[in-house]
């Protein structure tokens, strides 16, 4: 097995649980609000992971093979993050994320 998938598949697993775990352990509200249906707890609780492990997944052979993308996948990232923080949503984010890629993707073809 090559080390690039092992790595790979570090890389995701660590991000995966570090997404679960910190917000717990910073202190979070653990409890959902009953005015909420039980869809919208549950794509709520798992949603920045999927997102966040997708993305590394995604990503990682494109930086990999083309080290200029790993300016626009640290700005989606960190989109990503600071927004999810302050929305709490997974919506929002996830378009942001993208847009800061691709507007970062394109200033840096352009210079």
């Amino acid at each position: 097995m090559s080390t690039q998938v092992l790595l790979l598949g570090l890389l995701v697993g660590c991000a995966n649980y570090l997404f679960r775990y910190l917000p717990l352990r910073l202190g979070g509200n653990t409890r959902p609000s009953t005015q909420r249906g039980a869809v919208h707890i549950l794509l709520d609780s798992i949603g920045i992971a999927s997102i966040c492990a997708l993305l590394v997944v995604s990503s990682a052979p494109e930086v990999m093979h083309d080290a200029r993308r790993l300016l626009p996948t640290l700005v989606g990232f960190a989109i990503l993050g600071t927004s999810f923080w302050k929305l709490r949503s997974i919506i929002t984010p996830t378009l942001l994320s993208a847009l800061g890629y691709g507007i970062t993707w394109k200033l840096m073809m352009v210079m």
